[in-house]
């Protein structure tokens, strides 16, 4: 089995800063790590991989610097990483990301199954995984919180609803999108860390891609444009209150209905 991940390298923080012209995220100087969620999808990966053999390749797109995250895929037991990188995909929404990644992924070589995260920490649009699979034209499945049963032409995965659990069997080649609950991730082996250090990563530009087209990838290719993006507000201010328990639901009541989480009925 020929298994592809995608991952990301996000902000290992909530306080970043935002190009107030393009609405992008200043990655420059911020600590990153892999997106948590990428986490399960290597994981999953991983466990394929165990069970029926075959190879795992992670793919991601960004600046040279997201070859950390490869190199920490390695660790987890990844075979092959390929890394996009160039200024031409830089600013790209969930669209013009996910025309690149698959357009990566056709040049990385052939594969059975891809596995995506539900959704990634910076952006939470869970978009880019099912658009993979629409460029791909391949069908895919998102929300999966378990695999039942898998041979070598399809995969049978359970997904959760609102309002309930669907069972569906997608042959291959198929995209799936696996949610935080499928498995517990394991953690980076420090010997395969120290033993991949100088293992290789296909870097790609878009003049690798088949599709070389400016106008298809980054900003020029966003359809989209974030008009506003910014960290949650923090609030540290507290108030002590001492008194009897009747004096304290007293001042409870009173602040609920300053505040208008509650409203007195006449």
């Amino acid at each position: 089995m020929r298994i592809t991940v995608c991952i990301k390298q996000v902000p290992d923080t909530n306080k970043v800063e935002v190009d107030p012209v393009t609405g992008v995220l200043k990655r420059s100087g911020v600590d990153s790590k892999m997106n948590p969620y990428d986490l399960y999808a290597v994981e999953t990966a991983m466990r394929l991989k165990e069970q029926s053999g075959g190879s795992v390749c992670v793919i991601t797109m960004g600046p040279p610097q997201a070859e950390a995250v490869i190199k920490e895929a390695y660790s987890l037991g990844a075979d092959t990483g390929v890394l996009l990188t160039d200024r031409a995909f830089a600013g790209a929404d969930v669209l013009a990301t996910s025309r690149a990644i698959s357009a990566g992924i056709k040049k990385s070589g052939d594969f059975d199954l891809i596995i995506c995260g539900k959704q990634s920490t910076d952006g939470d649009t869970a978009q880019v995984g099912p658009e993979i699979s629409e460029w791909l034209n391949i069908p895919s499945v998102t929300n999966v919180k378990s695999i039942t049963s898998f041979d070598e032409t399809s995969i049978t995965v359970e997904r959760e609803t609102p309002s309930s659990v669907e069972t569906l069997r997608l042959e291959f080649p198929c995209l799936i999108s696996v949610d935080k609950d499928i498995y517990i991730p394991r953690l980076p082996s420090y010997l395969r860390k120290k033993a991949t250090a100088d293992r290789e990563i296909l870097r790609l530009g878009i003049n690798d891609l088949e599709d070389s087209d400016e106008k298809h990838y980054g900003l020029n290719g966003s359809p989209t444009q974030v008009q506003r993006i910014f960290p949650p507000e923090s609030n540290s201010t507290r108030e002590i209150w001492t008194g009897d328990g009747q004096q304290l639901s007293e001042k409870i009541i009173g602040k609920l209905k300053e505040l208008k989480f509650v409203r007195e009925v006449k």
